[in-house]
């Protein structure tokens, strides 16, 4: 038996968690130190990228579960 809701806790730490990778890659980027396969981006790209990091991992999640909310709020 599963429980819908362990899945949909899971899938809301997934995107948390992805942009959380997402800031810390774009300020590397932005830094100068970012790992081999990201050193030619320029520092704008990687403002950006830590820019919409921050807007999934603080409103994305959000943004997911009222969408699957319940219509009756429980």
């Amino acid at each position: 038996m599963s429980d819908p809701a362990m899945g949909k806790y899971f899938a809301l730490q997934a995107v948390r968690l992805s942009g959380a990778v997402m800031v810390l890659l774009g300020v590397m980027i932005g830094t100068g130190r970012a790992p081999s396969f990201l050193a030619g981006l320029p520092q704008e790209v990687g403002y950006v990228l830590a820019v919409l990091g921050m807007a999934e991992f603080f409103w994305v999640p959000r943004l997911i579960a009222r969408k699957w909310k319940t219509p009756d709020g429980q």
